[in-house]
């Protein structure tokens, strides 16, 4: 499937999910939707379900595509699926990212949905606006979960 080899950063099982507060999910789009790799890994979370042990977490997806067209907001879209059946909370970044949601001067992926990049063929790296979006993403979740939490 063209994945580069993996490298030495720690994996976590299904499991291990019962074990956060919130969730940042991250993959890569194929044919509009994540991909199979991930799929597979939330498929495997069918213990958590049934116990519903990630039920009231907030999560929040980000993703790439290899083309503007690419189908960035219908992977979101696909992936709140399995949140929903979790009972999880999606936290979508909406427009919180001011004037970076506006911007056409430049190629810059992502969507109210979650931030985004556009890989091409897996040569291009995240633009810093892109990265600047995703660390607000990122930064802004893990608000909302600390409020949730706290408020439990």
């Amino acid at each position: 499937m063209s994945a580069p080899p993996k490298s030495d950063v720690p994996v976590i099982t299904p499991n291990d999910l019962a074990e956060a507060d919130g969730f940042v999910f991250g993959f890569p789009t194929r044919f509009g939707m994540m991909s199979a790799q991930f799929k597979a890994f939330l498929d495997a979370t069918g213990g958590l379900w049934r116990t519903q042990q990630l039920a009231g977490k907030p999560a929040g997806i980000f993703y790439s595509t290899g083309s503007q067209g690419g189908g960035q907001e219908t992977t979101a879209l696909t992936a709140i699926t399995q949140l929903v059946h979790h009972g999880m909370i999606f936290v979508p970044i909406g427009y919180t990212f001011g004037a970076g949601m506006f911007e056409m001067e430049q190629v810059k992926g992502g969507s109210p949905y979650g931030a985004g990049t556009y890989a091409g063929d897996g040569s291009r790296m995240p633009s810093e606006l892109e990265l600047a979006q995703a660390f607000h993403q990122g930064k802004y979740i893990a608000g909302i979960t600390k409020k949730l939490k706290a408020a439990a």
